[in-house]
């Protein structure tokens, strides 16, 4: 058996087993209420339970003849755990990023593509010399 990481994200990498687990974080749903939406067999979608439970992702409930299923986010608790440390090597290299930028724009912010005025390469002269001339027909 994979380590339950493994097997959390490879339930989660089924747009259909998404779907359903979509579904499920608005409430407790039949299998028939969780089929309806998808253009497969019943059979198919309680496979698909069948491997989110395995991930410990969907539990289902006993209410008389009914099987109702409910999201059980525990496991995700321990994706996000995983993923936080990827989120703080990214944010600090975004803010690492930032730092330099404002280093080189002077802490001055322009929008993104925007020329600054009397740079090289800017199209906002405001040299009179460099204003064109217009040609007078003769």
């Amino acid at each position: 058996m994979p380590d339950p990481l493994s097997a959390i994200f490879a339930a989660l990498a089924d747009p259909t087993r998404r779907a359903i687990l979509a579904q499920l974080a608005r409430g407790e749903s039949t299998v028939n209420e969780l089929a309806a939406p998808h253009p497969i067999s019943l059979p198919a979608v309680s496979r698909h339970l069948k491997v989110l439970q395995n991930a410990g992702l969907v539990v289902k409930g006993r209410d008389a003849q009914w099987r109702p299923c409910r999201l059980d986010p525990t496991p995700l608790h321990d994706v996000d755990a995983w993923l936080a440390s990827y989120r703080e090597f990214f944010d600090g290299r975004l803010d690492r990023l930032e730092e330099h930028l404002k280093t080189l724009g002077g802490g001055r912010r322009t929008p993104a593509g925007a020329a600054q005025p009397n740079q090289p390469g800017s199209t906002q002269q405001h040299d009179r010399k460099n204003r064109p001339t217009k040609e007078r027909s003769t």
